[in-house]
């Protein structure tokens, strides 16, 4: 079993991040160095017997790397919790990209458990389109900022879908499919609703910053 080092203290993370900003590239491969048993936790949930656990880890690694480059500690989030979405973020664009190579493949085909032991279809993980983490960690940032004033912002569908997507007003978060089924339209549709929504807050967001 591959031997991981142990995760950084908060101090240690704390002068590594500060380091590495300075230009100091031993402190960067030392905090990807501690994270790697993170990357094998994100992508255990992803391994079957059709996947090998070294191509998974290579693959979540880049996550890895890409979440260690544009972490800002200002955003108010954990180094670890930002670099296990851009972990997972990698490993569903792997089983996005393998759809797309090999397209005989059923959806419904099984790729692994989760850590709840229930099954994992292809169908489940290629269900929304890939999204940049950063930007949808920054959007939802945007989001709590302007909770208030949403529904001045919006309109009453932008609102509803805003509200149902992210949780809003004590709701319960919902997929775009979730909320396609729920209002009778694509979820392409509730898509690019959400994007246009979430276009206006972030202008409402730098007329309120200037």
């Amino acid at each position: 079993m591959k031997e991981f080092l142990n995760p950084l203290t908060a101090e240690e993370e704390r002068l590594l991040l500060d380091a590495m900003a300075a230009g100091n590239l031993e402190a960067k491969h030392k905090l990807i160095e501690h994270n790697m048993r993170l990357v094998a936790h994100v992508a255990k949930k992803y391994y079957s017997p059709t996947e090998e656990a070294e191509d998974l880890l290579s693959i979540g690694t880049i996550g890895l790397l890409k979440a260690v480059d544009t972490y800002d500690p200002s955003k108010g989030y954990k180094l670890a919790t930002y670099a296990a979405r851009c972990i997972d973020n990698e490993l569903l664009m792997y089983f996005r990209g393998k759809r797309k190579s090999a397209r005989d493949v059923s959806l419904y085909e099984p790729i692994g458990q989760d850590k709840e032991g229930n099954q994992i279809r292809l169908f489940d993980v290629l269900e929304d389109e890939p999204v940049d983490v950063v930007e949808r960690m920054e959007e939802q940032e945007n989001i709590r900022r302007l909770r208030g004033v949403l529904p001045s912002i919006l309109d009453a569908r932008e609102y509803g879908i805003i509200c149902r997507r992210y949780g809003l007003g004590g709701r319960k978060t919902a997929t775009q499919r979730e909320i396609a089924g729920e209002l009778g339209i694509s979820r392409s549709y509730v898509s690019r609703i959400e994007k246009k929504a979430l276009a206006k807050l972030k202008k409402a967001l730098t007329k309120r910053n200037e």
